[in-house]
């Protein structure tokens, strides 16, 4: 079916045909209309055209009430104050509409497809090769995922790419390494886990990170071998595709504990620009984006100094003819706009990166490979801290393992489960409480401002009070136990019936689903959906607490327009939830 007219885009309308019968001069003029606590909406706009006009805000107000086409949507609509509009919806036209996007047989609750989608390459989840995964994995891949479900739901065409670290100086290390000590490394993959041969390989890069730092015989040949891999020596590449396919058994296993889906195609790491690097340094030399400086290649930004107040050049290829992380980088923007011709490049990388990504995307401007058709942004995140507010670390000053952490909060929140549960089996439980423990991991992440700091709290995450997403998904379990309880009495809707106050709310709310998606798609900012998910089923509890719906059973017709309100809330939890990559489970 087509999508569904909201009510606010319906007064929105209303208002503007009125604005402009009343002042042609106002015919594009934004009513400026808004939620409100003194009515169900308040146009503002009146006040700025009235200062423009020179006339009287109250009474141009006055006016454009009598020009305004009340209808079946707007049941009263008055001037407040010096020229505000307060509007209140009909109770019938709520109910429509409720009706409308629970008959939308498409599952998107009439939302609409956005105007003009474009192709959208989005960059996150970047883990390193022969690297345990920590907790500062943990905010690129959970933001990342879930701009992928918003922006994908909206009709864009969204590109996945995971650029993980598997290039450069540290893998001449550990295959020197590796090469001196074979031993280190005596396992058969196919009788160790994922997660074993991973911790294997960790502690190899550390011995050899150590032996690096502190023996220049070795590190001499460890630099050679970085040249024997850049030049495609057989053994060396051998050994380099040894480490990057086992890291990959590790990536899956732990995105999949995470409930995402990476896929092998999507994962394109630093290497995958290594045929790119030298044309890249070539084209920003001979266009004079990039000048030689004591014999590296350097691109020079008259706002960007050290402490010293010279310039910080963004180095692109090193004296010594080596690359680093720019190259690189520029390399992939080149790769991303006339290959995947993105329209939108997403980089969803840690703050402390934000001054390396201002050079970049400002480099690759003045080459022209980004302009006024293609915009790059870094949708740059805060770190994760412990509940003493500082870095998030082991007891023994640790970084936290990822996979840790997870099977933590895993089982507790099995035990959440566990104590709530009725008739649930053992392995129904464990199904659940994995559900419950991920979703309190991403909840907790997602429901606060990307940009921001936050506190990693366990007991907090699962807890079934406050803004949780256990909190929420006990919310739609909750709804569907009603509706599997209701027996013969089916949702329908009954656009005559009066509404209760706690109806108006939670179906008005219903109805700002699909702005609240749009917006949150287009700021890349899963935070304002998660305030809206949690608003939505804070004002289902209210609306269950006051407007009985089979215990005491009211009227029939009553029974069935309430079933129908509680349908249309768990949809839109359940949909809203899978936007942020978060389970909703039937029962609890």
């Amino acid at each position: 079916m087509a999508s569904v007219t909201s009510l606010s885009d319906s007064v929105q309308q209303r208002l503007a045909s009125a604005l402009s019968a009343t002042l042609p001069e106002a015919a594009d003029a934004d009513p400026l209309l808004r939620r409100s606590d003194r009515a169900d909406f308040q146009a503002n706009g009146i006040l700025a055209l009235a200062k423009k006009s020179k006339a009287n805000p109250r009474e141009l107000a006055t006016q454009v009430v009598a020009a305004v086409e009340a209808g079946d949507v707007i049941k009263d609509i008055e001037v407040s104050g010096p020229g505000f509009l307060n509007i209140t919806i009909s109770d019938r036209a709520i109910t429509e509409n409720l009706a409308a996007r629970y008959a939308d047989e498409a599952g998107r609750l009439g939302v609409p497809y956005a105007e003009n989608p474009g192709t959208t390459v989005i960059d996150y989840a970047q883990p390193n090769v022969a690297k345990e995964m920590h907790v500062g994995h943990l905010r690129s891949a959970v933001i990342g995922d879930a701009v992928v479900q918003l922006l994908e739901f909206t009709g864009e065409t969204v590109i996945r790419r995971h650029h993980i670290g598997d290039w450069g100086t540290q893998f001449g290390m550990l295959i020197q390494y590796l090469d001196e000590h074979p031993h280190e490394l005596d396992h058969k993959a196919a009788q160790v886990s994922g997660e074993e041969a991973m911790s294997n390989l960790d502690r190899l890069y550390k011995a050899a990170r150590r032996l690096f730092d502190s023996d220049e015989e070795f590190k001499t040949r460890a630099r050679r071998r970085v040249v024997d891999l850049q030049t495609g020596d057989p053994k060396t590449l051998a050994m380099w595709q040894k480490f990057v396919d086992e890291s990959k058994i590790y990536f899956f296993s732990v995105f999949e504990k995470l409930d995402m889906e990476v896929r092998d195609a999507d994962i394109v790491g630093e290497s995958g620009y290594n045929d790119m690097l030298a044309e890249t340094c070539r084209l920003l030399e001979e266009s004079g984006v990039a000048v030689r400086s004591e014999g590296a290649l350097c691109v020079f930004f008259d706002d960007i100094k050290g402490p010293d107040g010279n310039l910080v050049p963004l180095i692109v290829q090193k004296s010594d003819g080596g690359y680093g992380y720019a190259a690189t980088d520029l390399s992939a923007i080149r790769d991303r706009v006339f290959n995947l011709k993105a329209n939108s490049i997403i980089y969803v990388v840690d703050a402390r990166q934000s001054l390396h990504f201002k050079m970049v995307f400002e480099t690759a401007r003045r080459a022209s490979w980004l302009n006024g058709d293609v915009k790059a942004y870094q949708l740059a995140f805060g770190t994760v801290l412990g509940k003493d507010g500082k870095p998030f670390k082991t007891r023994e000053g640790e970084t936290v393992r990822l996979v840790d952490l997870l099977d933590e909060a895993i089982d507790r929140a099995s035990a959440v489960v566990r104590e709530k549960a009725q008739d649930l089996s053992e392995e129904e439980i464990a199904e659940r409480g994995a559900q419950v423990g991920i979703g309190a991991v991403k909840y907790a992440d997602l429901s606060t401002s990307a940009s921001r700091d936050y506190k990693f709290d366990l007991d907090q995450m699962v807890s079934l009070n406050g803004d949780t997403s256990v909190y929420l998904q006990y919310a739609y379990a909750r709804i569907r136990s009603i509706l599997r309880k209701a027996g013969d009495i089916r949702p329908a809707a009954h656009p005559e019936l009066a509404l209760h106050e706690a109806e108006r709310a939670l179906g008005l709310h219903i109805d700002a689903f699909a702005e609240t998606v749009a917006e949150t798609a287009a700021e890349y900012a899963p935070h304002k959906l998660a305030a809206y998910l949690y608003q939505l089923a804070s004002l289902f509890t209210s609306f269950y607490d006051k407007c009985p719906v089979i215990k005491p059973q009211p009227p029939r017709d009553i029974a069935e327009n309430r079933l129908l309100l509680c349908d249309v809330t768990a949809r839109t939890l359940h949909q809203g939830m899978a936007l942020l990559g978060i389970r909703t489970p039937e029962r609890l």
